[in-house]
């Protein structure tokens, strides 16, 4: 079943980020269904938080689909390389995000090799956030796209992960966010081999 809307709209980033872990998130390009469980999560809050792009309400047009209402995604390229997924959680002008940071695949795994140029299933599969995207077919066309479309969507299949089974730590790669970089706001599912490596 499809998350609904109304799961993204929620005030909280961090507790949405948490939320997501065990949660399904599909795409289907070119009529190939790929997909897997989140594993690991990053939040960013547009107030307090000096890593989130629209701290202090920065709008630009990297950053204008954030001030749109939860449940949409929010991708965009990093080293001119990289997509990374981001979901817009919050109401319309509070541009709240969580970023998908790892993905256990389950589903069209042959297609997710061939897009990652890969011959073998393992971490660097879907273990980060810019291997996701690339296994998942992600690109910055899905800008925008609803959350619960046909082309991108998630799906809760009754499988909450116990607290005891999640770890909360600094996000990663943002020093330039000051004091806001030790907020423990990535959150893993513990013993997980599809997070990403770094600590």
């Amino acid at each position: 079943m499809k998350i609904p809307i109304e799961f993204y709209r929620r005030p909280d980033p961090v507790q949405i980020a948490r939320d997501l872990l065990g949660k399904y998130l599909f795409t289907r390009i070119d009529g190939v269904l790929t997909g897997g469980i989140i594993v690991e999560t990053e939040a960013y809050a547009h107030i307090n938080d000096q890593a989130c792009h629209s701290h202090l309400g920065r709008y630009t047009s990297r950053t204008q689909v954030m001030y749109e209402p939860g449940g949409v995604a929010y991708a965009y390229l990093i080293y001119g390389r990289y997509t990374l997924f981001n979901i817009i959680t919050n109401e319309a002008s509070k541009a709240d995000a969580v970023l998908i940071r790892g993905l256990e695949p389950t589903e069209g795994i042959p297609e997710m090799l061939l897009r990652r140029g890969v011959a073998s299933v393992q971490r660097n599969l879907t273990g980060g956030p810019g291997l996701l995207t690339q296994a998942l077919g992600i690109t910055t066309a899905l800008y925008g796209t609803s959350l619960t479309s046909d082309v991108v969507w998630l799906e809760d299949r009754g499988a909450p992960v116990p607290d005891t089974e999640i770890r909360a730590s600094p996000r990663v790669g943002i020093d330039y966010a000051g004091t806001d970089a030790a907020l423990p706001w990535r959150f893993r599912i513990i013993g997980s081999p599809w997070t990403s490596p770094a600590k």
